[in-house]
């Protein structure tokens, strides 16, 4: 009988492989992060997280393990499903406050350990750069070759990802294959993964067997939630493209009304056909807001979170419903 895998990207199958297995979480961060040779994580200690988003709705989205190695280098692996502007506030708030933490047990500046942020996103965000990988560092701006040495961000775009052979057995490739390729529908895993024994371990560790009747409710919650967090970014984006718009559509006409009268009634005849179609899909977007307000409300959330989440005042939620 063929093996059932979950989706080691939720927030319970990810805290528990990279969170509860060291060895696991020292392969991922040696494959994934710009170690110099010589320079490869050996033991990991675990933090305890100590941020959480005031967003109820958005905790689910970003799974976050902590640690640190023997010459005390402090590591944050994010798992980050949907998107936001502000998770890149966010990383850098995180990682610096790890930095700046360190002086509260250490006196002396050159003493401070570098802080190395890895974080895994399911989502496109660098639409206009082809590559899934990207780090950024402290550089000086004509010598990039001058560094300043404390914290390390690194992003890994999922979506993006290709290996350039399927049979490649780097580590890199390897972990990104079994977050992008290992899910529900999986039923038979490739050799390549299989013969790597961190990947195997990765692997039996995921075994839908090796979960309770609690832990599977608890894990299609998790993908309930990102499917209507998804919803509320992809509209409240939607709105943001249609604001932006507007404010480039007046700029146009006025640069029309200055090119030529007969320009200017073409390009208003043009503006009252896309105006009727933006009216039309807000009106598609109130719709499909109302109905996530419902169903935020059937799963048990309160008035006040589904304002928080969704950004409206709690009359207008209770209006809705």
């Amino acid at each position: 009988m063929a093996k059932k895998y979950l989706d080691p990207k939720a927030d319970l199958t990810f805290k528990k492989v990279f969170g509860e297995h060291p060895d696991l979480v020292i392969s991922l961060l040696n494959a994934l992060l710009p170690l110099k040779k010589g320079e490869e994580i050996e033991t990991v200690e675990y933090l305890t997280p100590e941020l959480v988003p005031e967003n109820p709705l958005r905790k689910f989205s970003i799974v976050d393990v902590r640690c640190k190695d023997n010459r005390g280098r402090q590591f944050i692996v994010e798992m980050q499903m949907v998107w936001s502007r502000e998770f890149e506030q966010r990383v850098m708030f995180n990682s610096a406050k790890a930095y700046v933490r360190q002086l509260n047990s250490k006196e002396e500046y050159h003493l401070i350990e570098p802080v190395y942020s890895l974080n895994i996103v399911n989502d496109i965000f660098e639409k206009d750069i082809p590559e899934y990988y990207h780090y950024y560092r402290m550089v000086h701006e004509k010598h990039s070759n001058k560094v300043i040495d404390g914290l390390h961000l690194v992003f890994v775009e999922l979506p993006k990802f290709t290996p350039q052979t399927i049979s490649e057995k780097k580590m890199q490739v390897l972990w990104l294959r079994y977050l992008t390729e290992i899910e529900e529908r999986t039923r038979e895993v490739p050799q390549e993964l299989l013969e790597n024994p961190d990947i195997s371990k990765a692997l039996t560790v995921v075994e839908e067997s090796a979960f309770t009747d609690a832990q599977m409710l608890a894990y299609d919650k998790f993908w309930d939630i990102i499917r209507t967090e998804r919803t509320f970014y992809n509209s409240a984006h939607r709105d943001g493209y249609k604001d932006g718009h507007e404010v480039g559509r007046e700029a146009g006409l006025e640069e029309g009304r200055k090119e030529g009268r007969e320009e200017g009634r073409k390009e208003g005849r043009e503006e009252g056909r896309k105006e009727g179609r933006e009216e039309g899909i807000k009106e598609g977007l109130e719709k499909e807001k109302q109905e996530t307000i419902k169903r935020l409300k059937s799963k048990g959330f309160d008035i006040a979170t589904i304002a928080v989440a969704t950004g409206m005042s709690e009359e207008d939620v209770k209006h809705c419903l």
